[in-house]
């Protein structure tokens, strides 16, 4: 069962999921002077979402019937019948809760209370709607992934909410040029999610409505290659050693060519390459604006 649950879990998207709250944690840290234990909750609360959300995601896409015999992505736990509804209720259960307790110890070292200023009570309602967010992608009567919203919220809570939250978390202020990081940030993170969602066009269809099916495949293309494009673009705008972030271009040269010339299962080289890249280009971006 413990592996079968490890799997579920896909702690492969960690990375995407921590890099812009390393990002602007970190940056927080180097101009605010937050406690250590602020940044460790900080980053233990952003892991357990991300379980959670992905969690979620197996449950809801098992229910609906998109984890089917065309899906073209990895097969998880529920659909090999390795693990039964029951098993992962009780982890997505288990993590509500986690998410809960370590929110509430983030928000407490960082501001000393719960509930005497009113960013700290914003930060509880911000952390409930991400808990809301994480756990109706696809889970739920009407969840607002199957009508083409993800891309939204995940600009919005893998980028603006990811590097502008956190920095705010360790320094109590927002810095506005970190918008642009914030920004790209986000374009990368929806370029993970449509990559995605191009490779899984066969099996989404009649079951939930995607960008790509929206558009179709060649201008789901064009509007990846738009996101790589503009999101790195944000980061070297504002990056203070730009020759840093010179690694992370190659390898989205290299995600943009397997973009252009593979369709289908032999996008999945693209995924973990989308994902490497962005990371690396928050961390080397982290690097080169700490202590500026």
């Amino acid at each position: 069962m413990l592996s079968s649950l490890l799997k579920s879990m896909r702690l492969r998207t960690l990375p995407l999921s921590l890099a812009g709250v390393v990002c602007g944690g970190v940056l927080g840290y180097a101009h605010g002077g937050c406690s250590g234990w602020t940044l460790a909750f900080l980053f233990l609360t952003t892991a357990c979402l991300q379980v959670l959300t992905n969690l979620s995601n197996e449950m809801g896409d098992y229910q609906s019937g998109v984890d089917n015999a065309r899906r073209q992505g990895p097969h998880y736990s529920l659909a090999d019948g390795h693990l039964t509804e029951k098993q992962m209720w009780g982890a997505i259960n288990t993590m509500v809760v986690l998410c809960c307790v370590l929110g509430f110890a983030m928000v407490t070292a960082s501001f000393g209370s719960l509930w005497r200023s009113w960013p700290a009570r914003w930060l509880i309602v911000l952390g409930a709607v991400a808990i809301w967010a994480a756990t109706h992608y696809t889970l739920g009567k009407n969840p607002y992934g199957y009508r083409g919203l993800g891309d939204l919220s995940v600009f919005i809570f893998f980028g603006l909410v990811s590097v502008l939250g956190s920095y705010y978390v360790a320094a109590h202020r927002v810095d506005w040029p970190l918008l642009w990081p914030a920004v790209g940030m986000g374009l990368l993170s929806v370029g993970v999610l449509n990559v995605n969602n191009i490779r899984d066009m066969q099996s989404d269809e009649g079951i939930r409505r995607t960008v790509p099916l929206r558009i179709g495949e060649r201008w789901a293309k064009v509007y990846q290659a738009v996101l790589v494009l503009a999101g790195y673009a944000c980061f070297l705008f504002t990056c203070g050693r730009t020759w840093l972030l010179v690694f992370p271009a190659v390898l989205f040269g290299w995600h943009l060519y397997l973009l252009r010339t593979c369709s289908g299962k032999a996008l999945d080289p693209a995924l973990p390459l989308l994902v490497l890249a962005s990371a690396a280009t928050a961390g080397l971006y982290t690097v080169a604006n700490y202590g500026l």
